[in-house]
């Protein structure tokens, strides 16, 4: 997976975070580099905000509850994609190598 820079895929995936979640962009960034899950929710939360766009493409019949589904899993995505970051954050803590006193 090329991550470069010039990847339209990440700038398009860091411009959605920073909208979704920008205090939490630098740690992003990161994870995105690093952590395939991670990116794979990112294209998931792409792909359901590409959707929730075009809704209004769709028959009548069906627009509005298009709209609340999609709009549900953006929704969804959004606050996994949060929760996996703070779950990023947390530091295993050391245990000490001495003995009990």
């Amino acid at each position: 997976m090329d991550m470069g820079a010039g990847n339209p895929e990440k700038l398009a995936i860091l411009a959605l975070l920073e909208l979704h979640l920008p205090e939490h962009l630098p740690l992003a960034q990161r994870l995105l580099e690093v952590d395939e899950n991670f990116h794979s929710m990112c294209q998931d939360l792409a792909a359901a905000i590409e959707a929730l766009t075009k809704v209004d493409l769709l028959p009548s019949s069906i627009r509005e509850v298009r709209r609340q589904e999609y709009g549900s899993l953006v929704e969804g995505l959004v606050e996994e994609i949060g929760d996996a970051i703070l779950r990023s954050k947390v530091v295993a803590l050391r245990r000490s190598t001495d003995p009990m006193p």
